[in-house]
């Protein structure tokens, strides 16, 4: 993929979320929430300081996270959709 986000920004695929619930009911799609957890496809270089001393990002590309419900926002590129989100929309990495 050739796009690189900017400052702070990261690129983040949503995880699929399951079909069933654990007791074997379906869910239909209507009744789905979008997941609130993805993979970090893409990190931009990270943000400044006022003094413009570059603040590295604390995740990097591969990394599992969980993320706000309305954080983010939603792009398609190249057919796929993805979300771009400050770093600070992170809630953390699942390890």
């Amino acid at each position: 993929m050739a796009f690189k986000p900017l400052h702070d920004r990261v690129l983040v695929r949503r995880v699929k979320s399951d079909e069933k619930t654990k007791g074997g009911l379906i869910i239909p799609d209507t009744a789905k929430e979008k997941p609130a957890e993805g993979e970090i496809v893409s990190v931009g270089e990270g943000a400044r300081k006022d003094s413009g001393e570059l603040i590295a990002p604390s995740v990097k590309a591969g990394d599992r996270i969980l993320f706000g419900k309305w954080s983010g926002t939603e792009v398609t590129l190249d057919g796929e959709e993805l979300l771009i989100m400050k770093e600070s929309d992170i809630l953390g990495i699942i390890a």
